[in-house]
């Protein structure tokens, strides 16, 4: 797998971070994805930021 695509999401309503894959050809846009948050216990949107 290559590091080129993993992109680092972080939660909006805490500071969890979470590493997913991201096809840049596929998708140009920044991801923002529903995930589930183990802090708040509950799903929130998390965003991608720079690694």
């Amino acid at each position: 797998m290559s590091q080129d695509n993993i992109v680092k999401l972080r939660s909006t309503e805490s500071a969890h971070v979470r590493f997913d894959n991201r096809n840049r050809k596929r998708v140009p846009k920044k991801l923002e994805l529903n995930k589930y948050d183990p802090v708040l216990r509950k799903v929130v949107k998390y965003k991608e930021v720079k690694k």
